[in-house]
């Protein structure tokens, strides 16, 4: 049986439903080509700001016994300017690109995303989930006020689909709904969980910024949760993130309700996992009888 792992997110087509998280590479035209030779079926960059930063000294990045990773970067990036030049190469390889942009408020959101469908990429995503930078991600979008009036702001002024990145908070559900009612096409759903981890023998936190980010396998359960609950309740369009290592994990997210799936910590010890859970998902999809993976969306909601 011939089967299509084909899909879409906010109107953009993908051969298959793996997408890179912003994130993990994405920050360099090099890493496009990376991306690409990976087997993503569109790449999606570190979030960008209007202007360049440094983000926070080492340590950054701590791997933890759990299995996970714990990680406080601080939207290191060069800046808007550089959008352009990703945009391109990811253009000159025959990919859809997805420019991850960050912001204090709407008005740092709209200038980007101006910028981002100026420079020609196929659509935006809002990050409204870091869970380590005050005043930026998370703390804007655990308020679906907020929320409503920023994705509003920025989806009347472009016309490449704009995506709704959200982290884990009480109101992620609320907010969810506040970003679909204010024009988003699509949410990605979560990103790392605000965490911390403290070294036994210095006494101090593993990480500079001592409060992180937690990603990978052991937040996987929560993010699906998450999915679940947003599909149950709006039927959005949703990529899944969060702990996705293997077909088996981007299988559970496709059956809680999304329609694809971002993967983020598994690049790090593994470049040819998105080969792997395409190939493992065209097998499960044939084994249970669909030639469509697409006809498996949402399906653990029935009955």
């Amino acid at each position: 049986m011939n089967t299509s792992l084909e899909t879409s997110i906010g109107g953009v087509r993908l051969s298959h439903p793996v997408m890179n998280a912003s994130g993990i590479l994405g920050s360099e035209p090099e890493h496009v080509n990376i991306l690409v030779e990976a087997g993503f079926s569109a790449i999606v960059t570190k979030t960008f700001t209007l202007e360049p930063r440094e983000g926070y000294p080492p340590p950054i990045l701590v791997k933890l016994e759990s299995g996970g990773y714990l990680n406080a970067v601080g939207l290191a990036n060069r800046g808007a300017r550089y959008i352009p030049l990703l945009v391109e190469r990811a253009k000159a390889c025959g990919k859809p690109i997805v420019v991850s942009i960050g912001g204090r408020n709407a008005k740092e959101f709209t200038e980007l995303a101006i910028i981002v469908e100026e420079a020609g990429a196929t659509a935006v995503e809002l990050n409204l989930s870091c869970p380590h930078v005050k005043g930026h991600g998370l703390d804007l979008g655990s308020d679906p006020s907020l929320v409503y009036e920023l994705v509003k702001e920025v989806a009347s002024a472009i016309k490449i689909p704009v995506i709704v990145k959200l982290g884990l908070s009480d109101r992620v559900v609320d907010s969810s709904g506040r970003a679909l009612e204010a024009g988003a096409k699509a949410l990605t759903l979560i990103n790392a969980i605000r965490a911390m981890a403290i070294d036994v023998y210095s006494a101090k936190p593993v990480l500079s910024n001592r409060q992180g980010g937690l990603s990978g396998p052991p937040i996987k359960p929560i993010a699906v949760r998450v999915v679940f609950d947003v599909y149950r309740e709006y039927k959005a369009e949703i990529v899944g993130c969060g702990g996705i290592s293997s077909w088996k994990d981007a299988a559970e997210f496709i059956l809680a309700g999304a329609k694809a799936v971002q993967v983020g910590s598994a690049l790090l010890g593994n470049r040819n996992v998105a080969n792997e859970i395409v190939k493992g998902l065209e097998s499960w999809t044939s084994l249970l009888g669909y030639s469509r993976l697409a006809e498996l969306v949402g399906m653990a909601h029935k009955d």
